[in-house]
């Protein structure tokens, strides 16, 4: 192993990833188990963990699973009480499903605070716990899967893209506080072809008329390297930033994207 290599190495670390039973936090929990981290991987569908961590442990990883719900905070957070008696979670990946499309002028009251609920408040009460064993261990990372809205909205997206902003700007505050060691980043996913691509591409076709392919072709078209993104590239990043060759990035929102941004910053 080189130099190099074994500074993306996550052995001797343990990592909660949420939202781990399909997409970008599937392949995320995928990379850092075959990287060495000790993962938790956590989500609703315990079928589908069950599915994932018995093929990693069939590759000699150390996988566990949690299954549980980020709107039901109560029950989170003392299934979270639960790991950390066995010692502290190092890397956390927050990463949980977005809003329902739709313009935001029309959103009920409720829509937002699901969302926000889902996101910022699960974020923060999770943040809560895990902090100090973070800092007692004098490593951590915190890395929280949102969106290219954070910099440029997304039309008909309205209430994810005010989640996702908040959250990046809590994030960003956190950043500021955290002691040394401790670094917190936002990923910034663009069009990748997961399951939530298949339902807004779906959703899209019945608001405007055109066919599901019509409309993946048009985000395509919008994307320079020509393609959606596999969702093994954006864990790639993720994985990163929760090494020890990340140590020096902190408050950042990395887009993985295919250069369909236009902004510089």
């Amino acid at each position: 192993m080189t130099a190099a290599t074994s500074r993306l190495d996550l052995a001797g670390r343990t990592a909660l990833v949420c939202g781990s039973s399909k997409g970008i936090g599937r392949a995320t929990a995928i990379l850092m188990a075959r990287r060495g981290a000790k993962v938790i991987m956590l989500a609703r569908s315990e079928a589908a963990l069950t599915e994932t961590a018995e093929m990693l442990r069939g590759e000699g990883c150390d996988v566990s699973i949690l299954v549980a719900d980020l709107d039901d905070r109560d029950d989170l957070l003392a299934k979270l009480d639960g790991l950390l008696e066995q010692g502290p979670i190092h890397i956390v990946v927050h990463n949980t499903g977005g809003p329902k499309g739709g313009p935001l002028h029309k959103a009920a009251l409720s829509e937002l605070e699901g969302a926000l609920g889902r996101h910022v408040f699960s974020a923060h009460v999770m943040m809560q716990k895990v902090l100090p064993g973070m800092t007692e261990a004098g490593y951590g990372r915190w890395i929280n899967v949102l969106s290219t809205s954070v910099r440029e909205p997304i039309p008909n997206l309205g209430v994810s893209n005010l989640t996702r902003a908040a959250m990046a700007s809590w994030a960003k505050t956190l950043s500021r506080e955290f002691p040394q060691g401790v670094t917190i980043n936002n990923v910034l996913p663009g069009f990748t072809d997961t399951d939530r691509m298949v339902g807004l591409a779906s959703a899209t076709a019945d608001r405007t008329g055109a066919s599901y392919d019509d409309v993946r072709a048009g985000w395509i078209a919008q994307v320079p390297e020509g393609r959606l993104a596999d969702p093994a590239e954006t864990a790639e990043a993720i994985c990163f930033l929760a090494s020890e060759a990340g140590a020096y990035v902190r408050g950042h929102s990395l887009p993985v994207d295919g250069g369909r941004l236009r902004s510089i910053s």
